[in-house]
């Protein structure tokens, strides 16, 4: 994401570009004899940025300084796509990978480009649609580790169990913001020789951080002077950072002393972890030809939104209701933790997304026309997820994917549109709830639960199943809520000694089984409380 421009470190060693020169040939030399000393393989991130591009390019200059016969320990080059990056990045990326290969095979490079992504599982819109993840934020960033860390932490994990070990390097800058230089300066701890340090999350595994200390406008010195190694073009580079900055103005880099607009950052376009994404609209604002961006920066900003506890189920997305204590404008109010996105704003988020697909597709430039902003993969198993794991057999997706784009959804998983519920079933059962979205929810998981377990030989488990059922569902909102603070003060009672308060909250008008079994002794035991199960079938062992 586009940044503010952080500060240079005032205590920076500045070198003039005659010192900067003279030290990236010592780098080089430096390069050139880490490479041969032993046949520990390299891991280079690279992400398409200014500092990834001139580690990359210093790498690879190195190596080829080298003899043919020395260049025999592969290098790899890896890339992380979380499918939600910006896409006018993207495909630079994609491009650069490509032209990369091609470059590697005539230069005789032992450099393997790979394009990593997240297990379908863990892609942004699968959770955030598919499973009802509120957008990310600070307290609950859920989208950093499955779509940027697991995908390379795997890809590094592999290349330890093939080769024992691995030299991961990084792009990494102290200049890079404040956070930044303070994360860098604790690890030095770790440092076993200049520019590399152990890896404390990954055994086996160090790091190498060739420009650690390089100054912004040293990096834009070195990639405007040196020709990009594979073929690509630093000019380009340099101009797509310039658009997305806010005033698109860009200084000729003379020498040090000259301010660069290099401090613009891109990441996912749907980022909410930002306060606004300044690289995708000063893209829009300086560039005509990238107007047809705006509809994704409008579902962005869309997403953003503080207070999006209307759009989101009281219970927590395992079905609990779960309390805390809010201080808003000096007043202190207990009240339940706002969970997954409802069934209609899921519903909602993915008409949109593919809304805005269609029209970019239609408005986008000639190379940008086959944008994807979600995959087939990813709507089919948001389909099963809402299906399957969220019991709503109304099977919305197809429905609303005709809808918006005018195509029949063709479901690649097995068996995907073999069902016995379906949306006719769906209106039947909403119109004997007559709007009571309560006791539709908990119909509906009774029968398809009735379906899931009917195919089993032994159908063990159904009535947990079942009872879970009623725990989450049989309730309406207010009741629930009633019966969490119920649970909550008993607690409190229990915790406190104060066994008057726990006889008078349990002779209340309405039972908790699960607060009192908490109470232990104080009330009726956890074995002995009574179930749906256990009040149906005396003997809950007995075969279905």
């Amino acid at each position: 994401m586009a940044t503010a421009p952080q500060q240079e470190d005032k205590n920076q060693q500045v070198r003039t570009v005659a010192e900067l020169v003279d030290y990236i040939q010592a780098l080089t030399t430096e390069i050139q004899e880490l490479y041969c000393l032993d046949e520990i393989p390299w891991v280079v991130g690279y992400s398409g940025g200014k500092d990834s591009t001139a580690t990359l390019q210093l790498i690879w200059n190195a190596i080829a300084g080298l003899p043919e016969e020395k260049r025999t320990k592969t290098i790899h080059v890896i890339t992380t796509d979380t499918l939600v990056e910006n896409p006018v990045v993207s495909v630079w990326v994609r491009n650069s990978l490509e032209q990369m290969k091609v470059a590697a095979k005539e230069q005789e490079m032992p450099i393997e480009p790979h394009l990593l992504y997240p297990a379908i599982k863990d892609t942004f819109w699968v959770n955030l649609i598919g499973k009802g993840y509120p957008a990310p934020r600070n307290r609950f960033r859920w989208c950093t580790e499955r779509l940027k860390i697991q995908p390379s932490d795997s890809f590094i994990r592999a290349v330890i169990r093939s080769n024992g070990e691995v030299l991961l390097v990084l792009g990494t800058r102290k200049a890079e913001s404040t956070k930044r230089a303070a994360t860098m300066a604790k690890h030095r701890e770790w440092r076993v020789r200049d520019h590399i340090n152990t890896n404390p999350n990954r055994p086996n595994s160090l790091i190498y951080l060739p420009i650690e200390d390089w100054r912004t406008d040293e990096v834009w010195i070195y990639l405007n002077q040196w020709q990009n190694s594979w073929g690509y073009s630093n000019k380009d580079l340099f101009t797509m950072y310039r658009g997305a900055t806010a005033d698109n103005e860009c200084p000729l880099v003379v020498d040090t002393s000259t301010p660069s607009c290099g401090d613009s950052r891109f990441g996912c376009w749907v980022c909410t972890i930002v306060s606004k994404d300044k690289s995708m609209e000063a893209m829009i604002q300086n560039n005509e030809e990238k107007e047809w961006m705006q509809p994704l920066l409008d579902i962005r900003n869309e997403l953003d939104i503080k207070e999006d506890w209307d759009k989101r189920d009281f219970r927590r997305i395992w079905g609990d209701v779960q309390l805390f204590e809010r201080n808003k404008d000096g007043e202190t109010t207990v009240v339940p933790i706002p969970g997954p996105y409802t069934k209609y704003w899921r519903e909602h988020w993915l008409r949109r997304l593919l809304e805005a697909q269609t029209k970019t597709r239609r408005t986008a430039p000639e190379n940008m026309r086959d944008i994807t902003l979600i995959t087939l993969e990813e709507m089919s198993e948001i389909r099963r997820i809402w299906l399957e794991d969220k019991h709503e057999f109304d099977d919305s997706l197809p429905r609303i994917y005709q809808e918006v784009t005018g195509e029949e959804f063709q479901d690649p998983r097995p068996g995907a549109d073999l069902s016995l519920l379906g949306s006719d079933e769906w209106a039947v059962l909403e119109e004997i709830c007559e709007g009571d979205a309560m006791h539709l929810e908990l119909m509906a998981k009774l029968l398809d639960t009735e379906r899931q377990f009917r195919k089993m030989s032994r159908r063990v488990g159904i009535y947990d199943t079942l009872e879970k059922c009623f725990i989450t569902s049989s309730r309406s909102k207010d009741e629930a809520v009633k019966n969490a603070h119920l649970k909550r003060d008993l607690k409190t009672a229990a915790e406190q000694g104060d066994i008057e308060k726990v006889k008078q909250l349990t002779l209340a008008d309405f039972v908790v089984t699960n607060a009192q079994a908490d109470v232990t002794n104080t009330t009726q035991s956890a074995d002995e409380a009574k179930t749906w199960a256990n009040i149906k079938f005396k003997n809950r062992e007995t075969k279905l």
